[in-house]
């Protein structure tokens, strides 16, 4: 059997984000396991998986759920995105769990581009990364104005108040130069589930909600209308010689031909030839819109580079 039917609010669309060996994918893992979203034979597969690729010293490695690929395994690291759906009583959920490393950063603005909310992991033993700030921005960036902090392995620094009010201090920082207003930070741990889908006994000096709950409840807007034109790159289109388009789906602002636009990171510039969909061209495309844009002139431009008002 499935899950229960979620109540009113509006699906979730969220994207797991931060540095390198924060814990993405034991996070959703464990988010997939006590949601009830594994099935008897994926756990099997799990136990299997884990006895051979785990780092638990042969218990099921929820991590594995999402590092699908070989390489991912013998590395311990997630290279590309994983996309997974799980219920509760309350609300369906949407997830991509991002990679951590930093050239993987263009698959990361990928799962961000299709998001509402990110959650931002921080190992509490390391803090604010190079890599949790670029994430943050990259989110911020694509027009995601919903973020979660998730102080992470707590349990490896004893639940320490101190370490996670200097690391919420260390964010709020961050946070206040991007223009973020609102960003709660949840000490967890992903490995034992304590305060992501259950309360923590070891943590009763914080009296906010678990992850699960502020994910089942939170109300996501959508960017202002009158946000900046983003839009990232998920495919190159080369069906042949003399075409070469640049699909994605449009996550904040609109764009018209002759708008002129630049290639992020790279900060090339050129101007929108066409916008392309299967029924013909559009004059406009606003946020949600699936395109594929064509450019005036070449520019060098892949998967996970954005598209921006220039």
């Amino acid at each position: 059997m499935g899950p229960a039917n979620p109540a009113s609010l509006a699906p979730l669309h969220f994207v797991l984000c931060g540095s390198v060996d924060d814990g993405k994918s034991s996070l959703l893992g464990r988010l997939l396991h006590d949601t009830g979203a594994v099935f008897e034979d994926e756990l099997r597969a799990l136990e299997r998986a884990s006895r051979r690729w785990g780092t638990r010293g042969g218990a099921a490695d929820l991590a594995l759920l999402l590092d699908g690929l070989a390489a991912e395994r013998e590395q311990g690291i997630t290279i590309d995105v994983a996309y997974r759906q799980f219920a509760t009583p309350r609300r369906r959920f949407f997830v991509a769990d991002a990679p951590g490393h930093e050239q993987y950063t263009r698959n990361m603005a990928t799962g961000a581009s299709v998001s509402d909310l990110a959650v931002v992991l921080v190992d509490a033993r390391k803090g604010v990364l190079p890599q949790t700030a670029r994430h943050t921005r990259v989110v911020a960036m694509l027009g995601v104005r919903s973020v979660v902090v998730a102080v992470n392995k707590m349990d490896l620094v004893e639940w320490s108040r101190d370490r996670y009010e200097a690391i919420a201090s260390a964010y709020g920082r961050l946070a206040e130069e991007i223009g973020l207003r609102e960003f709660p930070l949840i000490p967890i741990s992903a490995v034992g589930g304590e305060n992501l889908t259950r309360r923590g006994a070891e943590s009763d000096w914080y009296g906010g909600q678990t992850l699960l709950e502020h994910l089942e409840t939170v109300e996501v807007s959508p960017p202002a209308a009158k946000s900046p034109f983003r839009m990232p790159i998920q495919y190159v289109n080369r069906p042949g010689e003399g075409f070469r388009g640049y699909q994605g789906r449009v996550a904040s602002g609109s764009v018209a031909p002759g708008d002129r636009v630049r290639v992020e990171p790279s900060g090339a510039e050129t101007e929108v030839a066409e916008i392309v969909v299967w029924k013909g061209n559009l004059p406009r495309a606003g946020r949600g819109d699936s395109v594929t844009l064509t450019l005036a002139t070449e520019v060098d431009a892949a998967r996970g580079d954005v598209l921006a008002a220039a």
